[in-house]
């Protein structure tokens, strides 16, 4: 059993005391007037007011609590159905007891529950009219509306509160969710579709208004090596501590990703080729003083490929093969350098 499922009739015992207490002064006001009976008084004060208190003694001490507090909730509608003849079906108070049980049981999103309690209202229904009999008697007296209202304003009130509640909590798990979606676990930057979704934004601004951008494309060098000498947990340090590097030296608005693997871009909008490569080489050097606190004898360098967004790029993977490019560049020329792509003039679009 789920530990939820386990303290589930804690939840519902303060609800189950405000509830039928509330609706006990509807259904004594409608006693009152039909001067009820003893029996029906003393079933009306065991119902409302004492049943809460043994309900959650029952499941407190029950062997399978969960299964046991749904039994009760099903009692909690027989309850009310005898009610309703003891009541001669007074409307207001007989339409708000059934109404907003068999709400609760359907908002509680428990399998199969309103079904049982809308039996165990039929049940108490027809053994509280055998009974009692089946008087008719619909009419609404000023007194019992008023004495309605509590009930009504405080569940209506709760019922709000509790959804709001749940619409805080689902949207605060989109949020972590979207979260997990855009961030790469391992480096705490970007992952990849939401690097690709920004820098194909950037990619549209410089062909519709000419709106200046540079990507980054870094590699670890020898990343292989690292990983077959030192292990796979030292290469994930090496990957972290290079994210670390590349978070310190990029701005809040720029977009800094891992790509997959040791493959990481950084997407820096609105800035020159220039001001981009003084950034790929600030990240390259501080790259290569790296120590690794626990393995102070593992360096490892980057190399770092620059391209800036042109009209001539048809789409995104156009300006990355610029930037691959210039990367493989640098791996063919030695690594632990920075290479920029060529700059291709063309007019600026209409």
């Amino acid at each position: 059993m789920h530990p939820s499922q386990q303290h589930f009739f804690r939840i519902v015992y303060p609800l189950r005391v405000l509830g039928l207490g509330l609706g006990g002064l509807a259904v004594g006001t409608v006693f009152w007037e039909r001067h009820a009976s003893w029996p029906a008084w003393g079933f009306f004060l065991f119902g409302c007011y004492l049943w809460p208190h043994l309900a959650y003694l029952i499941s407190k001490y029950s062997s399978n609590r969960y299964r046991t507090e749904i039994f009760n909730l099903v009692l909690d509608t027989f309850f009310f159905g005898v009610l309703l003849p003891l009541m001669h079906f007074n409307l207001l108070p007989s339409v708000l007891v059934v109404t907003l049980a068999m709400m609760d049981r359907i908002a509680s999103g428990i399998r199969g529950l309103w079904i049982m309690s809308l039996l165990g209202l039929l049940a108490g229904t027809l053994l509280g009219g055998l009974l009692a009999g089946f008087h008719w008697a619909p009419e609404s007296s000023m007194r019992v509306m008023l004495a309605c209202l509590p009930m009504l304003i405080v569940h209506t009130l709760s019922s709000s509160m509790s959804s709001h509640r749940l619409i805080r909590k689902v949207t605060r798990q989109n949020q972590e969710l979207d979260a997990l979606r855009r961030i790469d676990a391992l480096t705490g930057l970007y992952g990849r579709g939401h690097w690709e979704e920004q820098a194909t934004a950037a990619l549209r601004a410089c062909h519709t208004h000419g709106a200046p951008a540079c990507m980054l494309m870094l590699d670890i060098d020898h990343f292989k090596h690292i990983n077959d000498t030192h292990g796979h947990s030292v290469g994930d340090e090496v990957i972290r501590a290079l994210a670390q590097v590349v978070r310190r030296n990029v701005r809040a608005t720029d977009c800094a990703g891992r790509y997959g693997g040791d493959e990481f871009t950084v997407l820096l909008p609105g800035m020159q080729l220039a001001d981009a490569l003084q950034i790929a080489q600030r990240i390259r050097a501080q790259v290569e003083g790296l120590q690794l606190r626990d393995m102070p004898e593992v360096h490892f360098t980057c190399s770092v490929g620059v391209a800036c967004a042109e009209h001539g790029h048809s789409d995104l993977r156009a300006w990355m093969s610029a930037a691959e490019a210039a990367l493989y560049e640098v791996k063919k020329t030695g690594r632990n350098s920075v290479a920029s792509a060529p700059v291709t003039a063309f007019a600026p679009a209409v």
